[in-house]
């Protein structure tokens, strides 16, 4: 693996052989919480007011409230690089409030994984790791990442791409019991929302979640709330709020990762380990599994 950093001094307090991801929403959990169970040492990076929809299974919610749980594993927000040793020797995962990823300027880490799913890079460089990927569209592997992750569902999900770009953004949800677009839920009116269901709640169609001012946001369809966004959040009209599985069987489904991020995890896992970056320490955190 070729070092970019050659001329780049080194820290006395830079913590070694760290894996840094900039995203904690529920598809960068899958991949935050699979190499975590591998033994790697990581950071998270996430913006001041994250947006995540699933966030029972979104390590990013700690910036609200300190701490997240995902499928039993733990994620801790610090405030500096240097509270990091600390979470790690508690076998917890540190995370950041970090929107720029400023902390890449002073420590490189072993690997960097931009998983923020914005559909465009936010300022992710080939220069700021060893070993740069990005998840989905708006990065090419080979420039400003060295690989690229596909994150559209169907046969090339998780592909890893060497050379070009995921595909681009279709704007259409995958398909979930016969139903696409009709399972996503956008803020009808711009302003502060209330929420009345929570997530895991069974919904009937047409049924009223929540309130922004004096409008109604109402289920789309009959399932289950899969995801839905933190009570009190300022929105956009337009903006993504609500996700419904028409699944009512699968309820379970809103507290564990989804099939779509595994996918994707395991396949940054095969990076990491083709290009050498190995785990800080042997895997040995299975104890249990969501289901028991």
């Amino acid at each position: 693996m070729i070092n970019r950093y050659t001329n780049v001094p080194k820290s006395d307090n830079k913590p070694e052989n760290v894996v840094i991801i900039r995203g904690g929403g529920d598809l960068a959990s899958g991949t935050i919480h699979r190499l975590y169970r591998c033994g790697y040492r990581l950071l998270v990076l996430e913006c001041e007011k994250p947006t995540a929809i699933r966030r029972m299974v979104s390590f990013c919610e700690a910036v609200y409230d300190g701490q997240s749980s995902v499928e039993g594993v733990l994620c801790r927000k610090v405030d500096s690089v240097e509270e990091c040793e600390a979470v790690w020797k508690a076998g917890e995962i540190p995370l950041m409030a970090d929107t720029e990823g400023t902390v890449l300027k002073k420590y490189r880490p072993a690997a960097l994984i931009d998983a923020i799913l914005a559909k465009k890079n936010l300022g992710t460089t080939r220069e700021m790791a060893d070993l740069t990927v990005g998840l989905g569209p708006g990065f090419v592997a080979g420039e400003d990442v060295d690989y690229v992750v596909e994150t559209m569902r169907g046969h090339n999900l998780a592909r890893i791409i060497t050379k070009g770009a995921a595909m681009p953004n279709t704007g259409v949800p995958g398909i979930i019991g016969g139903f696409g677009k009709e399972r996503v839920l956008h803020a009808p009116a711009a302003g502060e929302i209330h929420c009345i269901s929570k997530i895991a709640d069974i919904v009937e169609k047409d049924q009223v979640l929540a309130w922004i001012g004096d409008t109604p946001v109402r289920a789309s369809l009959t399932g289950v709330l899969r995801g839905m966004i933190r009570d009190g959040f300022t929105v956009p009209k337009g903006m993504k709020i609500a996700d419904i599985d028409p699944r009512k069987e699968q309820k379970k489904n809103c507290f564990t990762i989804s099939d779509k991020a595994r996918c994707i995890a395991g396949s940054v896992l095969e990076i990491l380990l083709s290009e050498g970056v190995m785990p800080y320490e042997a895997p040995g955190r299975f104890s249990g599994t969501a289901a028991d």
